[in-house]
């Protein structure tokens, strides 16, 4: 469907005609030159057709008719688009610190490290969402936003796929994970904000207490998840306290996972949060239609211009004395 942005544009149509009859009159002017001598020779190879005014006219008329259609920005509407209509804004906090090298989770009856079977579980997470927008923030002794907020869940795949160990420092700032999310989140719907928070050690560095931090994040209506990962009797530390505590603080759930089995049963069991409904929304993808009446508008004005320049077109005939 063709339709116009700025539609009164065609008022001006009637522009040029009252600008014609504003003018003054232009007088004419005799020829104070006579030569008698002149009047007896008719011209032979001189002799000239004259273009009829008419057709510079229409040309200039139909050239201000495209240029005023171009000015209208006309634009071409594509069929509807539906986008999502539920969902929520879900960060993920993914610990890549030195721990996450631990090799004591199992996938497909292979041991292999904690980070690896981390990134297995949330492809099988992300490919369930439905209608949800999902960031990454990686955290180790920083924490940075890795993906923001977006439908597009093959690039946050992606993004997560590609992550190594290490690449944010050996340490763990779970306070600073919370304050990234809270900066990231505050933008949106309050009553959607989630932070799915998965960590193997102990808060030991970082600028934010995670306590304080999950204060922070109530306010700002974040609820929480916390996911503590890990085999009972690890050389690495847990704080399960301190991430029951977030969860408690901020509404969330505290889950504890020892082996890749139960992080998929928590995914799972997170993945059953009730959508927040929200009204159902129609996109039209639109496309600029301006460039072809106003390149006809200025093909037109060449042509007249041609024809004005170049009025008259010799004559075949020729006339003798």
């Amino acid at each position: 469907m063709i339709s116009f942005t700025w539609p009164y544009a065609f008022l001006l149509l009637p522009l040029p005609y009252l600008i014609y009859k504003g003018l003054p009159k232009a007088e004419k002017t005799p020829i104070p030159l006579y030569m008698p001598g002149l009047a007896q020779h008719t011209l032979t190879e001189s002799a000239t057709i004259k273009q009829s005014p008419f057709v510079i006219f229409i040309l200039l008329a139909a050239s201000w008719l495209a240029f005023l259609t171009a000015l209208a920005g006309p634009i071409h509407q594509g069929d509807p688009v539906k986008l999502p209509t539920s969902g929520r804004d879900l960060l993920l906090a993914v610990d890549i610190s030195g721990s996450m090298q631990e090799r004591d989770m199992v996938i497909s009856g292979r041991r292999t490290d904690r980070l690896t079977a981390t990134k297995v579980v949330i492809d099988e997470f992300l490919s369930k969402r439905q209608g949800d927008r999902v960031g990454l923030i990686l955290y180790g002794s920083t924490a940075y936003i890795q993906s923001p907020l977006t439908f597009d869940l093959k690039t946050v795949k992606d993004f997560l796929d590609e992550t190594q160990i290490g690449f944010a420092g050996d340490g763990t700032a779970i306070g600073d994970a919370i304050g990234m999310s809270i900066k990231k989140l505050e933008n949106t719907p309050k009553n959607q904000r989630i932070l799915i928070l998965l960590s193997d050690g102990v808060n030991n560095t970082g600028a934010l207490n995670p306590l304080e931090a999950a204060k922070f994040a109530k306010q700002e209506g974040i609820k929480i998840y916390t996911i503590a990962l890990g085999q009972p009797g690890s050389r690495f530390p847990l704080d399960e306290r301190t991430l029951a505590a977030i969860a408690q603080e901020t509404g969330g759930l505290a889950f504890r996972a020892r082996n890749s089995g139960e992080l998929l049963q928590i995914y799972e069991e997170i993945d059953k949060l009730e959508p927040i409904d929200q009204e159902a929304e129609l996109f039209r993808p639109e496309k600029a239609l301006f460039f072809w009446p106003l390149g006809l508008a200025l093909l037109l004005l060449l042509v007249a211009v041609l024809l004005n320049r170049f009025p008259a077109l010799p004559s075949r005939k020729q006339h003798h004395a």
